[in-house]
């Protein structure tokens, strides 16, 4: 596994948490089993109220699910075969959160798609710079749906409408936007986010005891079963398909998860070669 995959610090009953899988923060196996790890290790430690997630990346978040994945395939057996039952190892990821004791917070300011947008929604709240953070689920440009959770987080968040604008339209969202469809909590200018969600996690770390284990409990996630099910169904149908293999390696070919071409994805998605000539 890379070492120094997550940076953990730990103040006054606040943990951070700073994601660090250069080039782009993929999120690739090694990384989902340290997460995995890390936040065991912290549901146990009682003195942590609050986790904060950002980004050692100033450009990505968590750009997408590693597209060379299925490379890793000891830690990609291992997480298929712990995954709670009714999900896949990609729904496990978002349900790992949403089961976390301590509240999670998202501290977006760079680029989320994919599962990495899975990943924010998934938390129990998220704050997007103004300026850098952007969401995008571009799963429909690689001849796939979804596979993480998606469909249902964002079910949870917005009208079905949006929902069906956010996947099929497969676009970077800004945070303004975001916001506005009830994506995230709140965007925020990029000079004040750090200030804000600092101060909301400590404000929240001091609340009496038993307060902040009470409100979970009262606001426990919606697991729906068999929408989770029809997702994983869905996704599986496709992500199989020959033609899917194809998209992404010639999305590899062409710049994907390299700083250059995650930084304009969509656009790389939707050039299609004719003879030797991309257009």
């Amino acid at each position: 596994m890379k070492a120094n995959l997550l940076q953990l610090s730990i103040a006054n009953g606040v943990a951070n948490i700073t994601l660090n899988n250069p080039p782009v923060n993929v999120l690739s196996g090694s990384l989902i089993l340290a997460l995995k790890q890390m936040l065991k290790e912290l549901s146990d430690n009682n003195d942590v109220k609050v986790i904060v997630f950002d980004s050692a990346n100033p450009d990505f978040f968590i750009a997408h699910v590693d597209i060379n994945i299925l490379e890793e395939r000891e830690i990609f057996n291992q997480l298929q075969a712990t995954a709670p039952e009714g999900f896949n190892l990609f729904q496990a990821v978002g349900e790992m959160l949403r089961d976390q004791p301590q509240v999670t917070i998202v501290k977006l300011k760079g680029i989320a798609r994919g599962g990495g947008a899975e990943f924010v929604t998934a938390a129990d709240m998220s704050f997007a710079s103004l300026e850098k953070g952007k969401l995008a689920q571009c799963e429909a440009l690689m001849g796939i749906i979804p596979g993480g959770g998606a469909t249902q987080y964002l079910s949870e968040k917005m009208t079905r409408s949006r929902v069906l604008e956010v996947i099929l339209g497969a676009d970077l969202f800004d945070a303004a936007t975001a916001e506005r469809y009830g994506w995230i909590n709140r965007a925020l200018p990029d000079a004040s986010l750090d200030t804000f969600v600092s101060q909301l996690a400590h404000n929240i770390a001091a609340l009496p005891e038993g307060v902040l284990a009470k409100t979970k409990q009262v606001l426990s996630p919606v697991k729906n079963i068999a929408g989770f099910k029809a997702e994983n169904d869905a996704w599986e149908s496709l992500v199989f398909n020959p033609a899917v293999t194809e998209i992404m390696m010639h999305a590899l070919q062409h710049g994907a998860q390299t700083v250059t071409g995650e930084l304009k994805l969509e656009e790389l998605l939707r050039k299609k070669e004719v003879g030797s000539k991309i257009i």
